[in-house]
């Protein structure tokens, strides 16, 4: 018997020497799959496969749970033996990926590897902040490298693939998939998005400690209309491609490897059969070279839709239309062979689509290295590096959004003397489980540190007193804990309100209707705010959520998302000024849910209020222009926007030019440089995000009030005061004009540098023909 596999195993070694040669030819630099080195091995291994076995390569299903409808596939060993499976996902320990692939690579007639993928979103073992907090924190560095943590954990188990970034530009707080994403804004956004690739995807493909990078969802998912999940969305091509295309772009011209389709139609027809994003756009426009592949039975969705009246017409159609990866679908494997039989699906286009996905699998080194070491579970515990790194992204992601004084004095950083009382109150307070967020991948409540643990730590360092009362519900209107939160009140000194959405009332298929604290955390908060003690609220959420109230009546208001594994360290920290918040808001909050979706880079109307902040008449009188006549037009809380606790003070706006020619921008052959002074003005060192905004007038198409254009973390001690500059050329001053030409035109260039999208300097500049 052992004569026997030894022999087998020196012919699958023999055989995937033939198919690889030399490691070395292969290797990916850059994340270049497209190597002629690689191409070669490709058509090599292609020539050998029988058509179902190309069609085998197309086929993905998951392992263990669903993260969709339908049921689970149970025969995987037998469908992996038979060569029928080219990606699983769901599988996330290196026991269960090494046994799947030894049954690929050993029993399978041609020995290819299979590709082992799993939603890594924000963090594998090791979670940081939700997508959404991440993004808060402008910080690309670290998005960056929190991205590598997650890579090189998800290695480790043999998970070489995660569907992460998502890209969608999102303005409407509705949509519960706004947690993904890094909001409204497509510069910030594709600045992030080619961040995310670059820690996923490392300097190589084949480093053992690289993933692949899936970004999605491809494309215009996060214009839901009225916010529902897996609704329609209509975007006009202008719009698609100046404000839901460029992070697509972005991460594809980073080197993204692999694109997921969504769940939506956009203008009426479905993204995962659709020909003009996905081959039109994606593949001739932009040259990608990976390969697409469709979320979670969204080709089998086909039909629900409405183009496709059975299964077989859905994989035609997807197929022919890009989608190279039918994820949970279950209509390649079953239809395709007939219909390339048939003639209704050409077999280049099949073998295109292996192409795609061979290139990818060489490129990871899956067919030199198919396993990986044995990891045990302490192996595979957060490091302390990767928990610091954790803190940090938790800190900087922590946006302060008002901090009024109490008796003279701001609420924040806390000042709790020795023998002090702090009483922390609702039921976010004690939640580890619900720090981790949605999406957690592998994530553990346990691993978490929950704010009222971390609290209690610095009790007894400082020598005051806490006590925890829950009061309220997570959801609902109960408020049977009121009595308890109460008289803990009425003992505190300070307290501290932990309120807001539980993780899993987040993420996909959490949309809401409405934004509000749940009744009963609302009564809690009315009520303890009531007893007359100075109130922070840490506000815990996936969205920005309706907190006009708690903005009226509450002195101080933190936003800390869902801040991962270290919440309670961080939020410690900034609570009582070990830190100080430099995180800035990347959605707009809306006042009421009326106004969604509400988002800083919309359109002038023909009859814009002077002020949006601009209060209705008595008698009615300045009604006819664009307001409301309940509530101001303006968001509670703007893009851009977070407070410090220190002061900043803009000065000295200027520009190098008074006139720029739009010839010459679209020659590339111009730029204006825009400066200013930012200045400390306080007694802390702090950091300040100077953001850069522009507005062009009098172009063939209407451009947006104010659009985000550069953007500079700055770090200033008290007193000292930096200079900086943003540089704005043809491609930040392009945009697609009334002929879909995507130029710079004549125009009146309004320019800001500002703390937040609603504020800041400005300069005019001309700009000629």
């Amino acid at each position: 018997m052992k004569t026997c596999n030894s022999r087998r195993a020196i012919r699958i070694a023999i055989i995937l020497a033939v198919q690889i040669g030399l490691t070395a030819s292969i290797v990916a630099q850059n994340n270049t799959f497209a190597s002629p080195a690689i191409d070669a091995r490709v058509e090599a291994l292609l020539r050998q496969m029988t058509l179902d076995e190309k069609i085998a390569q197309l086929n993905q299903i998951t392992t263990g749970y669903a993260t969709g409808p339908g049921g689970i596939t149970n025969n995987h060993d037998e469908l992996l033996a038979a060569g029928k499976i080219g990606s699983l996902f769901n599988a996330n320990t290196a026991l269960q990926t090494n046994t799947y692939q030894k049954i690929a690579v050993e029993k399978s007639r041609l020995h290819i590897p299979v590709l082992f993928g799993l939603d890594v979103i924000h963090g594998f073992r090791t979670i940081f902040p939700v997508p959404l907090g991440l993004a808060a924190t402008w910080d690309l560095d670290v998005i960056e490298r929190a991205a590598r943590v997650a890579a090189e954990e998800a290695s480790r188990q043999g998970v070489r693939w995660t569907f992460s970034p998502m890209v969608d530009i999102t303005r409407d707080a509705r949509w519960g998939r706004i947690i993904e994403g890094a909001g409204e804004d497509p510069y910030l956004g594709s600045l992030v998005a080619r961040a995310y690739v670059r820690g996923y995807q490392g300097n190589s493909l084949h480093d053992p400690s690289s993933i692949l990078a899936c970004v999605k969802h491809f494309v215009g998912y996060g214009a839901a209309e009225s916010g529902r999940d897996y609704n329609s969305t209509e975007i006009p091509e202008r719009l698609l491609r100046q404000v839901y295309l460029p992070p697509f772009h972005a991460a594809v011209d980073e080197g993204a490897a692999t694109v997921m389709s969504g769940f939506n139609a956009l203008n009426e027809v479905p993204s995962s059969a659709n020909p003009f994003t996905l081959t039109a756009i994606l593949r001739k426009e932009w040259g990608f070279q990976g390969f697409v592949v469709s979320d979670y039975g969204s080709l089998h969705e086909v039909m629900a839709h409405g183009i496709a009246n059975d299964e077989s017409t859905a994989a035609r159609k997807a197929l022919l239309a890009g989608v190279d990866m039918d994820m949970e679908g279950h209509v390649y494997l079953p239809h395709l062979a007939a219909l390339v039989h048939s003639g209704a699906v050409p077999e280049e286009r099949v073998n295109d689509a292996v192409r795609h996905i061979l290139r990818i699998k060489f490129a990871l080194g899956l067919f030199d290295t198919p396993y990986v070491p044995a990891a045990s579970e302490d192996q595979s515990a957060p490091t302390p590096a990767y928990r610091a790194l954790a803190r940090q992204a938790a800190e900087e992601s922590l946006v302060l959004l008002k901090n009024d004084p109490v008796d003279g004095h701001p609420v924040l950083p806390l000042q709790i003397s020795k023998g002090g009382h702090l009483a922390v109150i609702g039921p976010l307070g004690d939640s580890a489980e619900d720090m981790i967020g949605s999406w957690a991948a592998v994530g553990r409540g346990q691993d978490a540190i929950s704010l009222r643990a971390a609290l209690q730590e610095r009790a007894g360092q400082n020598q005051f007193e806490i006590r925890y009362a829950q009061g309220a519900d997570f959801i609902g209107a109960s408020t049977g804990g009121v009595s308890e939160a109460l008289d803990d009140a009425q003992w505190a000194d300070v307290i501290v309100m932990a309120l807001g959405e539980r993780a899993l009332a987040t993420g996909e298929g959490s949309a809401r209707t409405d934004l509000n604290l749940p009744s009963g955390q609302q009564e809690l908060l009315e009520k303890i705010t009531a007893v007359g003690k100075p109130v922070v609220l840490v506000l815990f959420s996936g969205r920005p959520l309706t907190i006009a109230w708690a903005g009226a009546h509450v002195p101080a208001i933190l936003e800390a998302w869902f801040p991962g594994i270290e919440a309670g360290p961080a939020l410690v920290r900034i609570l009582f000024g070990d830190a100080n918040p430099a995180g800035r808001l990347t959605a707009s909050f809306p006042r009421a849910v009326g106004q969604e979706p509400i988002y800083y880079n919309a359109l002038s109307t023909g009859r814009p209020l002077a002020s949006p902040d601009e209060p209705l008449a008595p008698d009615f009188g300045n009604r006819y222009f664009s307001r409301y006549i309940d509530e101001k037009a303006s968001p509670l809380y703007p893009f851009g926007y977070g407070l410090s606790y220190t002061t900043f003070h803009y000065s000295n706006i200027h520009v190098s030019a008074s006139k720029i020619s739009a010839s010459a921008l679209n020659r590339g052959g111009s730029s204006l440089t825009v400066s200013a002074d930012v200045s400390n003005m306080g007694a802390r060192a702090g950091i300040e995000t100077a953001q850069l905004y522009i507005r062009l007038r009098g172009t063939s198409v209407a451009r947006p009030v104010r659009e985000l254009k550069g953007f500079e973390r700055v770090p200033l001690a008290p007193g000292q005061s930096r200079h900086v500059e943003f540089h704005l050329g043809g491609k930040e001053l392009r945009f697609w004009n009334i002929d879909m030409k995507e130029i710079a035109e004549p125009a009146t260039l309004t320019v800001w540098i500002a703390p937040d999208s609603a504020s800041g300097l400005s300069q005019e500049v001309e700009i000629t023909e």
